[in-house]
């Protein structure tokens, strides 16, 4: 029975799988828009959103939870505690979309392009 099982696999062991969102978290902060699969994209979703809501406080404590998720990168953290969490102060929740795209050329995969709203 698959009751109360969360989150996708993406195909990957926990480690490859954790770096790759890291990865997609990082150059959809420095991008403010990423083309992926679908299944990637609704992967990201959360992560970023709690991210987001996270940033938005801006104390010291927000900022060292958000060096540890995105290894310890200081630019992409300023980014998104400076330019995009200031955008979304009055926001509560919603701060991402993702729009269906098509499918691949190689491989047929259904793609996805997830922005910031």
């Amino acid at each position: 029975m698959r009751h109360r099982m969360t989150g996708t696999k993406l195909g990957r062991v926990k480690g490859q799988r954790s770096a790759l969102l890291k990865g997609l978290l990082t150059a959809l902060i420095l991008h403010e828009r990423i083309e992926t699969t679908e299944a990637k994209a609704k992967a990201l979703k959360p992560k970023i959103e709690k991210m987001m809501t996270t940033a938005k406080l801006g104390t010291l404590a927000a900022k060292q939870k958000l060096m540890g998720e995105l290894y310890n990168n200081q630019v992409v953290v300023k980014k998104m505690m400076l330019v995009i969490a200031p955008r979304y102060k009055t926001r509560v929740g919603g701060y991402v979309r993702v729009v269906k795209k098509g499918f691949r050329a190689g491989d047929a995969a259904p793609t996805a392009i997830i922005e910031f709203v």
